[in-house]
């Protein structure tokens, strides 16, 4: 009798390294979790390291993931935004560039917040709404999940040297430079005016990631197995609809602290006892956390993924 072909499951907890906090006593917020079942799977399975950010591209989501994914970001990454463009439906032409569009708090040159304090789909879609009628023209403004749009503008503008907000929290604001910089700076100037009728913690938006929309092959073509995936984030969608990897929706899915976990951890088993080969489970908490600051929630997280996720998928 031939053997069934294997499973294969894939767990990302984003943003899960980290440095040592004198909080911790020294120690990261990965060593202070307490995750018996990976703990276990590492007892008893290969354990080693992949190095994920090829040299000279940056340590971001966006490259990470596109390289657990299976696809060589130094072939493959243009940028994050256009990543994020294709989980919102939008197909680029040759000569259109997407901007990832946050929206952030600056106050006095420094940059507060960026995430503008998290304002929920709803609030921000109605922002992003008015950008388009009062802004919109040359470029365009979509609107994506909670902090995190798109603005899809011409080829001219792609020519621009630009800082993550994440990257410069609570540090002073660095504005663009390069060619399209003068015209970024403007649109940014501008939005305040818009984003002071809402009454939001965000003040402006915030323009990065920039990149023209990949071409690349399908999963199933390039390694012969059905994948599916299941996240609650723009970036790792879009790269699913890239690859032809079927994203699965999973309704209490976020990319906060409310994720619901065990939906995430349902879907994939589901996926798997039935026609898929590969699933992808991809759970943002745990970066939010990072990027926030915040260790004792970045360890939450982290023990949730591994009680509410891993534990269940290793019994199924």
């Amino acid at each position: 009798m031939s053997r069934p072909s294997p499973k294969y499951v894939v767990c990302v907890p984003d943003g899960c390294a980290d440095e040592p906090c004198d909080e911790l006593d020294g120690r990261t917020p990965l060593e202070v979790a307490s995750m018996p079942t990976l703990a276990r799977l590492a007892a008893r399975g290969r354990v080693g390291r992949a190095a994920v950010i090829p040299p000279g591209l940056p340590p971001g989501s966006d490259v990470g993931n596109m390289a657990i994914f299976g696809y060589d970001p130094a072939r493959y990454h243009t940028g994050r935004a256009p990543i994020e463009a294709a989980s919102l439906g939008l197909k680029l032409g040759a000569d259109q560039v997407a901007y990832r569009c946050n929206l952030v708090t600056v106050d006095d040159g420094t940059m507060v917040d960026f995430a503008g304090g998290h304002p929920t789909s709803e609030q921000a879609a109605e922002v992003i709404a008015a950008l388009d009628r009062e802004l919109g023209g040359e470029v365009r403004f979509h609107a994506g999940v909670e902090y995190r749009h798109i603005v899809v503008a011409p080829a001219s503008w792609a020519d621009a040297q630009c800082t993550p907000p994440h990257d410069i929290t609570d540090q002073p604001a660095v504005w663009p430079t390069g060619t399209a910089a003068p015209r970024l700076r403007q649109l940014m100037d501008a939005s305040r005016d818009v984003l002071a009728r809402f009454g939001l913690q965000a003040n402006q938006i915030w323009l990065w990631g920039q990149g023209f929309q990949p071409q690349m092959p399908s999963f199933a073509e390039l390694y012969g197995k059905r994948a599916a995936l299941s996240s609650a984030v723009d970036l790792v969608r879009g790269l699913g609809v890239l690859t032809d990897i079927d994203v699965h929706d999973v309704p209490g899915a976020t990319a906060g602290y409310d994720n619901d976990y065990e939906g995430q951890r349902d879907a994939a088993l589901a996926a798997l006892r039935g026609d898929y080969d590969l699933f992808i489970v991809h759970v943002e908490a745990s970066d939010e956390a990072g990027h926030a600051g915040d260790a004792a929630e970045k360890i939450r997280s982290l023990e949730r993924w591994d009680a509410e996720i891993l534990s269940g998928l290793v019994a199924g």
